[in-house]
């Protein structure tokens, strides 16, 4: 979060700057607007309570997307390496979410399997060059969809252009996923404290988008017992963490009972990884 400073300066944006694009005004705009009208959003050393003040506050707002970084009162280090992204995709999400409907009329989602032989309370596909699933044999990448037995849809160019934006504003410059897993949650689907630990790359980032129903995203230490972190996470929201923080666990609590006027009753997440 920016220092008081940056804050007054933010609140006098009355005229366009020749240095700043609309996008990056309008969210300067909207910011100003924010911290103006509620004391709740000044910087609280209780990490929960701002992150209530930001979930209270951004429900429904209407933020532009990824022409260019967003300011820094609008990101939030969790870890040395992690980022919040305060409604970083949420203008483009209608567009996010036709592309979903596309790749999984071709992959359609599934509850997958765990080799302990749990079903995923969470339905999934993928997109790009290779797939990520789970079987009783394990968990594995592989460049066709088994129950189709085609190559994964492509990914889609707006899904690169946002995977790569969101981690240059994270620190990480020149990503290039090659898969995105494409998660469905239903209310009360969860997902379980885990690693991501099937990559080749464990430096470059996760990059993880929220669409649809709010959730609580747990983001916790290098060892499992850890303390976890509670973020909320609302439609437009991403998370992007890498080097030192890459193999950090995580997970999101069940989603609870809502109504988005996009997805109802669901939570859609897009998360790009490095595989290969």
């Amino acid at each position: 979060m920016g220092d008081g400073g940056s804050r007054c300066a933010i609140g006098h944006l009355r005229t366009p700057h020749p240095g700043l694009s609309a996008a990056r005004l309008a969210r300067l705009r909207m910011l100003a607007i924010l911290w103006k009208g509620d004391i709740s959003l000044k910087r609280d050393p209780d990490a929960r309570t701002r992150d209530r003040a930001y979930a209270a506050h951004m429900r429904g707002a209407n933020l532009p997307l990824f022409d260019d970084a967003p300011p820094a009162e609008m990101r939030e280090q969790l870890a040395p390496g992690a980022w919040v992204l305060r409604g970083f995709a949420h203008a483009h999400a209608d567009v996010l979410l036709r592309e979903i409907e596309s790749i999984a009329a071709a992959s359609p989602f599934r509850h997958l399997v765990t080799p302990g032989g749990k079903t995923m309370s969470v339905a999934m596909t993928n997109c790009g060059a290779v797939g990520w699933f789970s079987d009783r044999r394990g968990y594995r990448y592989a460049a066709i969809d088994p129950e189709s037995g085609k190559p994964w849809p492509p990914m889609p160019e707006r899904f690169v252009r946002l995977a790569r934006a969101a981690a240059s504003a994270a620190g990480f410059d020149d990503y290039a996923p090659d898969v995105c897993l494409i998660n469905r949650y239903e209310v009360g689907a969860r997902l379980t404290l885990h690693q991501d630990q099937d990559e080749r790359d464990r430096h470059a980032p996760i990059v993880s988008v929220s669409l649809g129903l709010s959730a609580t995203f747990l983001f916790g230490g290098l060892v499992r017992n850890e303390p976890q972190r509670r973020v909320p996470l609302v439609h437009g929201d991403v998370v992007a963490w890498g080097g030192p923080s890459r193999m950090r666990y995580h997970g999101v609590l069940p989603i609870r009972v809502g109504d988005h006027p996009l997805t109802g009753a669901r939570r859609y997440n897009l998360t790009f990884r490095v595989a290969r």
